[in-house]
């Protein structure tokens, strides 16, 4: 009786109030449990948030949540998800659509574009926790003047070759999801797609012949980085930070990265936009970050779908942006000062996902993603037309489930 009246208390060893597991990737900074016990906290008692740390790479944690949802594993909640995961996710059962008063709280204030990140045919699957965006970082020392275009920042790159000065543009060219992104994003910016718009066939043409173009001529050029096919975001961020380039395509997790650990160089380290295909038609970088979904296998939906607006809401997101560096959602904390002052780019950071691309948004996404980045790699033996040729194929097949994907 005695112990039936302590849990009745609700103290901390209370186990009649529910525990919801999230799953999300892992956070350093501290931001993501400090979400959750703080949501708990405020549930009033009603349940706990248990944070689930997921492997760092995102392959990983797909791999993760995959298996435990097909095995129907009811001890998964909120379900943090990779912008690309939604669609297969949703084709598969293994989410719930977002309706209602829950729906309506999810989408206000919200950034147009990282909601079109959670929906699939017509419908509300995630709510967008964070989001992300790259930005053209450069040396204000040996760049007065940023480019506008591509085509310009390899002008530049290699007049500050020839005066013998750093003057790498630092990409993601290894075989992974970084340069589908960069493929993506030269695409939109090009005014095309890989997909039509019902995602049911490739689109590509000349908008694409011309993102390959691109690719290939940075990467056989005095821009591009000796170790090129096998960079990711980090290897960029370090390569910038010790010197050697000139500019950066990456995320803005490199501001205070560099401020950190080379405070000499970050005096002269300036941002821009991302840059246009064409100078007159504006650039669409590829938009990334993180949807929290409710999982079809939770045994409390209800409090998942509280508990996931309670974890993106206005603090919470203020608490990631400055703490963690995760671009925020909701648009009005692009006004909020403190932000303003801790990512001094946030103008540019909201401009840009204001007009960013989204990758396809279909089930088969993961399959699109391996045929493009598997042809486009290594950047330096690209040959657009048939490269472009090659991609449509094994796309069309990937999409009617045949052939074999690399």
């Amino acid at each position: 009786m005695l112990a039936s009246a302590l849990a009745a208390c609700g103290g901390d060893g209370d186990t009649s109030r529910p525990t919801l597991n999230w799953y999300n990737f892992p956070d350093d900074s501290g931001a993501l449990q400090k979400a959750a016990d703080r949501c708990g906290k405020e549930s009033g008692g009603r349940y706990r948030i248990s944070y689930n740390k997921l492997p760092r790479a995102a392959d990983g944690q797909r791999q993760q949540l995959v298996r435990r949802l097909a095995a129907e594993d009811d001890s998964l909640d909120i379900l943090g998800l990779d912008v690309t995961w939604a669609a297969e996710f949703a084709e598969a059962r293994w989410i719930r659509e977002w309706t209602g008063g829950d729906k309506r709280r999810a989408t206000e204030g919200t950034l147009r574009v990282p909601l079109r990140t959670a929906t699939w045919k017509g419908k509300l699957y995630a709510v967008p926790y964070n989001t992300n965006v790259q930005l053209l970082w450069y040396r204000k020392d040996l760049v007065p003047h940023p480019p506008k275009t591509w085509a310009e920042m390899l002008d530049m790159s290699r007049a500050l070759a020839r005066q013998g000065k750093p003057h790498y543009a630092e990409i993601q060219g290894a075989q992974y999801e970084g340069l589908t992104v960069w493929f993506n994003s030269l695409l939109n910016s090009a005014g095309g797609t890989i997909l039509n718009p019902s995602a049911t066939a490739p689109s590509l043409g000349p908008p694409a012949v011309r993102a390959a173009s691109i690719m290939r001529d940075l990467a056989n050029s005095p821009a591009a980085d000796p170790s090129l096919p096998n960079q990711m975001e980090d290897q960029n961020r370090l390569a910038m930070e010790s010197g050697v380039a000139a500019f950066e395509i990456n995320y803005p997790f490199v501001y205070p990265s560099m401020k950190a650990n080379n405070p000499k160089l970050f005096k002269n380290f300036r941002w821009a936009p991302y840059p246009r295909v064409d100078a007159g038609r504006p650039a669409h970088p590829t938009i990334g970050g993180i949807d929290l979904a409710v999982s079809a296998y939770s045994r409390h939906p209800d409090l998942a779908f509280e508990a996931a607006l309670c974890l993106r809401d206005r603090e919470n997101q203020l608490t990631a942006a400055l703490e963690g560096g995760l671009p925020p959602t909701l648009r009005a904390l692009y006004d909020e000062p403190a932000f303003r002052k801790e990512y001094p780019f946030s103008q540019e950071v909201l401009s840009s996902l204001e007009s960013a691309g989204v990758r396809p948004l279909t089930p088969a996404y993961q399959n699109v993603s391996i045929v493009v980045s598997h042809t486009l790699s290594p950047p330096s033996a690209i040959r657009p037309e048939s490269a472009v040729r090659t991609i449509g194929d094994q796309i069309d097949q990937a999409l009617r489930s045949e052939g074999v994907i690399p």
